[in-house]
């Protein structure tokens, strides 16, 4: 990705960064190079960012040629709203108390460059800010009235900046522009580059270390860059062209920030915020399911109204599953009337629905893996030692989940591989796991996945190298559409 730093003299930026190119805002909006530059990064230092100057129409312009500015038009809107300010900064608001609570004073003004402050006391502050007001230079102004509150935020230029500020800025320049905080050694420039975000708390994460090393291998091929990001790496996204998620998604953490911050930015995420809303709610699937009459379990959607129902429609045992469950967790099977009374009593202090299905006994379950509309891999996943399910988090560690085979897709059941396909296509364009039961000859559709499992020895156990090549394929090819969209 080519990077410009534009300013609006030549001398209001001096520092020589590599790789970086100083333009000013004169050239960036009248020559014909920059309409005809893709896949570009823009990093908007002009003096004035006010409506129809020229460092506005900067970011304007960028945005309609497909480059990325920073700050964005919207963000320079967000930072003259005091209302967009005060909703802005509700999230951080335990941060803000936390990191000003020794200041004595009635007021506190922070400047942030490039995401850091001179007092590194205030870093996880200032790195929330740049998060939400995403600009290189800002300067955020608090007030204290029982506890502190973010009054305002601005963005301010290189000629803000005090002179004694300036080595400072210039060495948290250099850091931001060289990509020290990435985690990989792949640091030279290629075509196009992939974040690939990890959880590495995580003790069941959908991929483990090898099977990453051989999609950045596959991507390396390609000449694509992959960088390492963690979850307080949201501000970096930015720098990026695709988003690989490989950490448990869910809606309510920092996963599907991430798939919203990087489908805002125009990356091409696997799997998108769209996908992750979908595939991790089983009401939703259920009722999308039904409509596209995919062959599923028995169902009904339980609520406090209607619980008498379970048992007559369904029978014993039966399954119940929260909305947002995933890898076994939040599904439990009831085998009688009073069971059914305590796990419901329980689920509905989570979710206003839960979903309850027929019980299905099978030896393993068909996990179709989908890419893109094409079903690239078909594995076998046993249940757990004694357990009715694949995962069984109350074992000892060495025994929570049961083996695997993986055959070739043209050896999986046709019906299967068939439903597959047609559940996640509704659903997105993207990496999708569909868990199927084959209950004497009938085919059943469990659930979607997205972020599907994906570890060396195990899925790519047929295609071995070939599946990661297919995924690094899938990003390159999505990043280029995506690249020719903003240029038709």
């Amino acid at each position: 990705m080519k990077k410009f730093i534009v300013t609006t003299r030549e001398e209001d930026f001096t520092l020589q960064l590599p790789e970086v190119e100083i333009v000013t805002a004169r050239e960036y909006l009248t020559d014909p190079r920059f309409t005809e530059t893709r896949n570009a990064r823009v990093y908007n230092l002009c003096r004035q960012y006010r409506y129809q100057a020229a460092g506005y129409y900067v970011s304007l312009l960028a945005e309609a040629r497909g480059h990325r500015p920073v700050p964005s038009v919207t963000t320079m809107r967000d930072t003259v709203s005091q209302s967009i300010t005060k909703s802005l900064s509700d999230d951080i608001d335990h941060l803000i108390q936390q990191s000003l609570h020794r200041i004595t004073s009635k007021e506190f003004t922070i400047s942030i460059y490039f995401g850091k402050n001179l007092s590194k006391q205030y870093d996880a502050l200032c790195r929330a800010l740049y998060t939400l007001f995403e600009s290189p230079l800002l300067r955020a102004f608090f007030i204290f009235k029982e506890r502190w509150q973010l009054q305002k935020v601005s963005t301010i230029s290189f000629k803000d900046i005090p002179a004694h500020h300036m080595p400072y800025v210039e060495q948290f320049a250099r850091d931001y522009f060289s990509g020290r905080k990435v985690y990989t050694s792949h640091l030279t420039r290629k075509l196009y580059s992939i974040a690939i975000l990890v959880d590495p708390k995580e003790k069941s994460p959908p991929s483990d270390e090898k099977a990453l090393k051989k999609f950045i291998h596959a991507a390396d091929k390609l000449d694509l860059e992959t960088r390492i990001i963690e979850r307080d790496d949201l501000s970096d996204i930015v720098e990026h062209d695709g988003l690989f998620i490989r950490a448990t998604t869910a809606v309510n953490n920092f996963t599907y920030q991430f798939a919203r911050k990087a489908s805002a930015e125009g990356l091409v995420v696997v799997d998108d915020p769209l996908s992750i809303l979908r595939c991790t709610n089983k009401v939703y699937l259920s009722e999308l399911l039904g409509r596209l009459k995919v062959p599923t379990p028995k169902t009904l959607i339980l609520h406090r109204e209607n619980i008498n129902l379970a048992i007559p429609t369904l029978g014993l045992p039966l399954v119940l599953k929260l909305p947002d469950s995933s890898f076994s967790q939040g599904v439990v099977k009831v085998s009688s009337e009073q069971d059914l009374q305590d796990k419901v009593k329980h689920f509905f202090e989570h979710s206003d629905f839960i979903v309850a299905q027929e019980y299905i006994p099978t030896d393993f379950d068909w996990r179709i893996g989908v890419l893109g509309g094409k079903a690239i891999f078909a594995c076998k996943y046993f249940m757990a030692r004694n357990h009715w399910q694949i995962y069984n988090w109350n074992a000892s560690s060495g025994q929570q989940c049961g083996k695997w085979e993986t055959i070739p897709v043209e050896l999986a059941p046709p019906e299967a591989v068939k439903y597959a396909l047609r559940a996640t296509a509704p659903i997105g364009n993207g990496f999708y796991g569909v868990d199927i039961k084959d209950y004497n000859g009938t085919i059943v559709v469990i659930e979607v996945n997205d972020n599907p499992s994906l570890d060396s020895g195990v899925e790519d156990q047929i295609l071995k190298d070939h599946l990661y090549d297919s995924l690094a394929a899938y990003f390159l090819r999505s990043i280029e559409q995506q690249q020719r969209g903003f240029h038709q």
